[in-house]
């Protein structure tokens, strides 16, 4: 869930915000760290320095009586996973390299076989993941995503409600197909862009009012030799003077600046929600589904995941427009929405850096066009596979479809035609010269009918998140073991108290303890990169995880109930994979 917000702070928190109202916080911030680091008493200091290796050859030996004292199954299952959890708390060692221990220890400890913890490595649902990983890096090699926020923003315009708007809608639908990382990553630098032409061209228009006293003020937009971006120049002829409400219109930029980068990771977390492939988790839940109940009728597939999951994200992303507009802009209407006012001089200045964004991407390319076609192919094709109210085209088209055929089979068929559709457009070449095209030159002739393929492999083993596919895996290897081994029986045995509890109260308490480890299991590397920005997000974050919470607890208890029939114990329930 942090990592949009990680890489908000590794991307503008040393380099693009240095000129920017945050950039004296955040370097604040870092130095308070640093100077926290350093006054540790000296008795801590050795085990701060051997903290790693500590942690990483004494939670074995600590936990070891576990196994020793209880030599069942369960107990040895639980001996490897507390210790996966602690490395995977702490990152002692790569999460990636932490995943791989159960293919070890499982056998060595006879929890499992090799051969079926190996399994777990590429099951369905991790190949499911793999495709869509593929599509959503095709997207990003060819800047479509790009095309598409910058179209959204342009019609949307650049008054401060209308742009956060927009900020977070194409933030949130595109964090819906590709990792919430790359589209923070992409979205970030069209942020800091607008917002830098929005603070430069505030303050050149306020020394010019606070000079002439005028307000015929000559203001010209020029085009930029050196750079392709606009920039904005007031003439002027008088000396310039401070302005005592400079201060306030600064901290109130700091507070737009803050509102505008917040809401990007805020619409990315809330955006991957949407679609089963939108974020790990999601995926998570689809095997594990798939291996503690491999009877349950296909219940959680991408079309009924999309309905249930769809309204909640986008009643969260309302909901969260709404606060960050209350917390960093004020309730300030006309001004926020500027409804019945003309564009002020600022406003036009980020309106023409966004066209001068889209004027460097040029016209939409033949590539483009081949991706965004295969892109929502794979949508309809993920929607009407088994849409639950009619029969879908698996079980139409093909006999037994519906066994054979599941969600992973058209993103790795699209996946495929990535690999063969050529990038650019065929010619075709006359069998007789004198039928050819005069304007054709000699080097065309020689280039073979189909171009070079829309992707790469080399770019796709380059752009692939290896680490999350081994980090999936490594879950799926763990939630296989403790229904094999019995472990997860024996646990909710000891959860049977609960039963009496209702269960929206349960669901309550799940969402809030979950919002909570998302928020505070990390490592020292993340703490140090999130304190110097913790103040600023703290308020924010609390109200937040309160929205995300009451929404999911509404869906679950709304539209959920009925979509999923959770009214009603359903048979295949009773049949685990331990049993």
């Amino acid at each position: 869930m942090l990592e949009p917000f990680f890489h908000w702070r590794q991307a503008t928190g040393i380099q693009v915000l240095a000129n920017s109202p945050l950039s004296a916080r955040l370097c604040t911030g870092v130095k308070c760290v640093s100077s926290v680091l350093n006054m540790a008493p000296t008795c801590l200091q050795p085990l701060l320095r051997y903290r790693s290796f500590a942690i990483l050859f004494l939670t074995p030996l600590l936990l070891l009586p576990l196994p020793l004292t209880v030599p069942t199954r369960e107990a040895r299952c639980a001996y490897v996973i507390i210790i996966m959890a602690v490395y995977w708390c702490t990152e002692v060692m790569p999460l990636a390299v932490t995943s791989l221990m159960p293919v070890v220890f499982f056998p060595l400890l006879g929890v499992q076989t090799s051969k079926k913890v190996c399994l777990q490595y590429l099951n369905n649902t991790n190949m499911l993941f793999f495709g869509g990983l593929i599509v959503a890096i095709s997207v990003e090699q060819w800047n479509l995503h790009k095309r598409i926020a910058l179209r959204v923003l342009l019609i949307l315009g650049v008054k401060p409600a209308l742009l956060m708007l927009g900020f977070m809608a194409v933030t949130a639908f595109l964090s819906m197909w590709i990792s919430n990382t790359a589209t923070t990553a992409m979205m970030v630098p069209i942020v800091q862009a607008v917002l830098d032409q929005l603070d430069s061209t505030e303050n050149d228009v306020t020394l010019v009012e606070q000079a002439s006293g005028q307000t015929n003020t000559v203001i010209e937009l020029e085009e930029k030799i050196t750079s392709e971006s606009t920039a904005v120049h007031v003439v002027s002829n008088e000396q310039v003077t401070d302005d005592p409400k400079s201060s306030e219109e600064k901290k109130m930029r700091k507070r737009i600046c803050k509102g505008m980068t917040l809401c990007v990771c805020y619409a990315a977390s809330i955006g991957g929600t949407a679609t089963l492939t939108g974020t790990g988790p999601n995926v998570v839940l689809k095997g594990q589904m798939n291996q503690l109940y491999p009877n349950n009728n296909d219940v959680v597939n991408f079309a009924s995941w999309f309905g249930f999951a769809f309204p909640n994200m986008v009643l969260m992303l309302v909901l969260a427009w709404l606060w960050l507009q209350c917390s960093f802009m004020g309730l300030n209407f006309k001004k926020s929405w500027g409804f019945g006012t003309e564009k002020t001089a600022k406003e036009k200045a980020a309106y023409s850096v966004l066209k001068a964004e889209m004027k460097k991407l040029g016209p939409m390319s033949y590539a483009e066009f081949n991706i965004l076609l295969l892109f929502v192919l794979l949508v309809l094709l993920w929607f009407s596979r088994n849409p639950g109210f009619v029969k879908g085209w698996a079980a139409r088209l093909f006999p037994g479809g519906e066994k054979y055929i599941t969600d992973s089979v058209p993103a790795v068929f699209i996946a495929l035609l990535l690999f063969i559709l050529p990038a650019h457009k065929p010619k075709c070449k006359a069998w007789n010269p004198s039928m050819s095209d005069p304007e054709q030159t000699e080097e065309d002739k020689k280039k073979p009918f189909l171009s070079a393929p829309l992707l790469d492999w080399n770019v796709v083993q380059r752009k692939m998140p290896w680490s999350i596919v081994l980090l999936l895996g490594g879950g799926f290897a763990l939630a296989d073991a403790s229904a094999n081994s019995g472990l997860s029986a024996w646990m909710g045995h000891q959860m049977t108290p609960l039963g009496s509890i209702p269960p929206w109260s349960i669901a309550t308490v799940i969402a809030l303890i979950t919002a909570v480890i998302t928020e505070c299991t990390s490592n020292v590397a993340t703490a140090t990169l999130f304190l110097p920005i913790f103040s600023s997000l703290v308020k924010a974050g609390i109200v937040m995880n309160m929205i995300a919470v009451c929404c999911v607890t509404l869906a679950i208890n709304t539209w959920g109930r009925p979509m999923f029939e959770l009214d009603t114990f359903p048979a295949w329930a009773n049949s685990t994979r331990n049993q």
